[in-house]
């Protein structure tokens, strides 16, 4: 496959896979308190503004690492520890008791376990094409005179 394609179907991936942690953290920073409040303190979730604080930094940072292409194994990892956590937090299917919410929650739980496999692709196997690391670290070599 040509380098230019590869380099647009990697550019591509790198958004559409971000773009859920982009708008999450967009809406969790407008609807900061109440998000503590409603979805942060009810599951338990230690040190509740900090850990929502986190998990915003984590989100954004990651994602634009990733985005980006620089440095995008750690941002994979930020966000492989966020979803992580949230996962076990927020999807926990094994607690609910109603059939219905246990179905949806091991629905969302098995969503964000693809995502985890997606940051592991990523760590494994850098961001590809067209991204800064691709250009600093693997430098093309210039064809002969």
């Amino acid at each position: 496959m040509p380098y230019v394609v590869r380099g647009l179907l990697s550019v591509l991936g790198r958004i559409l896979l971000c773009a859920i942690f982009a708008m999450s953290a967009a809406n969790e920073i407008v609807h900061f308190d109440a998000t503590v409040k409603d979805q942060v303190i009810p599951h338990q979730v230690p040190w509740p503004p900090y850990a929502l604080l986190a998990a915003i930094v984590f989100t954004i940072v990651g994602s634009l690492l990733i985005i980006l292409g620089f440095k995008a194994r750690v941002g994979a990892l930020l966000l492989l520890v966020f979803l992580v956590l949230a996962t076990y937090y927020f999807h926990a299917f094994w607690k609910e008791a109603d059939p219905q919410a246990h179905q949806q929650m091991m629905i969302d739980f098995m969503k964000n376990v693809g995502l985890m496999g997606a940051m592991l692709f990523l760590i494994a196997n850098g961001s590809g094409a067209m991204s800064l690391d691709d250009r600093c670290c693997n430098p093309k070599p210039k064809p002969a005179a």
